[in-house]
């Protein structure tokens, strides 16, 4: 099969390698789209340690079915048998469901977690820039007639963003989203389909805000010129927002999700750009704030799918091009150099 590889740091080479071989519990599937995840292009460097070369990179991907390794394998809800021919998604977390955290529902936090297309010192788990790739059965989903493979690959980023939302345990009042990247213009998404009364974006960059407002988020403060917790206390009689998210993860959108809120008010904490930031602790003691960090998603992507496919959330306007998987390299890099224009890639193979 071919594959697109990262043989070198910043250096990918489409090529011919071997197909996946299925171990027990695992089925084969035929990518038939794969997204292009910010984790991906930061990894390609070796900034973070998580794209150790060779590795075929992608985790947010859809396919067909076209192999099982036993004929009684079941999906992700366990409700239905895996066959050839399903149109599916699946998870970017491979979990193994013995562990406590497993047992408890928080496989995102599972003691044996693998992320496909990583490889790092612990372990190397090829992804879906490919023709092919194997999965166990129990992280596959089946799609909705209604949801296109395209879309089906957008799951991963708004499973992501639902478990942030799911992390603010009721989400109502006004509630501000700190960056306008795919994850918070989901966020901010989610949240309108909770009822929540008023969404407040901020980011630096002008287009992504205009994307906000093509959403229909009337509400935008560009934090490169403004101070943010001002004017979202100007929003709100002086108050403040009852909830944030940061998806972004650097020390000033901390400090802006943070100080933005109002007394008890609730931080959401996504985006981890940075390692690690100074808080504004006082602020937070005297105001009594929560923080609460979000770590990918925990199984969402049934609640996920059916937000797809009942359109009431929007995917379709964060996907940039389509592009042939034999061309990834190209629209890769050029997500890395930050082309104006670009928000969402997805390789067809």
């Amino acid at each position: 099969m071919k594959a697109l590889v990262l043989k070198e740091y910043k250096k990918f080479v489409f090529e011919e390698v071997e197909l996946p071989r299925l171990n027990p519990e695992e089925v084969l599937i035929k990518v038939k789209a794969c997204a292009v995840c910010g984790s991906d292009v930061h990894g390609m460097d070796g900034s973070t340690g998580r794209r150790i070369p060779p590795i075929i990179m992608g985790h947010e991907a859809s396919g067909v079915v076209t192999g099982t390794a036993s004929p009684d394998l079941r999906v992700a809800t366990g409700s239905e048998v895996v066959k050839e021919g399903d149109r599916v998604t699946f998870d970017s977390t491979i979990y193994c469901g013995n562990c406590e955290y497993c047992k408890n529902g928080h496989v995102n936090l599972c003691d044996n977690r693998r992320v496909i297309g990583v490889s790092c010192t612990e372990y190397r788990k090829n992804g879906a820039f490919a023709e092919y790739i194997a999965v166990p059965s129990r992280i596959v989903y089946k799609l909705p007639d209604e949801v296109t493979f395209e879309q089906a690959a957008m799951i991963e980023p708004l499973s992501v963003a639902y478990h942030a939302v799911e992390q603010a345990r009721g989400a109502k009042g006004t509630a501000l989203v700190v960056g306008c990247g795919n994850i918070g213009l989901l966020i901010a998404q989610i949240l309108a389909t909770r009822g929540v009364e008023k969404i407040v974006l901020t980011d630096v960059a002008e287009e992504k805000l205009e994307l906000a407002k093509n959403l229909g988020f009337e509400s935008r403060v560009d934090s490169g010129r403004g101070n943010v917790p001002e004017t979202v206390r100007e929003m709100t009689d002086g108050k403040g927002a009852d909830l944030s998210f940061d998806a972004v993860g650097t020390e000033a959108s901390v400090a802006d999700a943070v100080r933005s809120l109002r007394k008890r008010g609730t931080c959401v904490l996504v985006g981890n750009i940075t390692p690690s930031v100074p808080i504004p602790l006082q602020e937070i003691v005297t105001k009594q704030l929560s923080l609460v960090g979000s770590c990918a998603s925990a199984g969402e992507y049934s609640q996920c799918l059916g937000l797809l496919a009942s359109g009431k959330v929007d995917v379709n306007a964060l996907i940039s091009r389509s592009v042939p998987l034999a061309d990834g390299s190209e629209w890769i890099n050029k997500l890395y150099a930050k082309t104006p224009g670009l928000s969402k890639i997805i390789l067809i193979p």
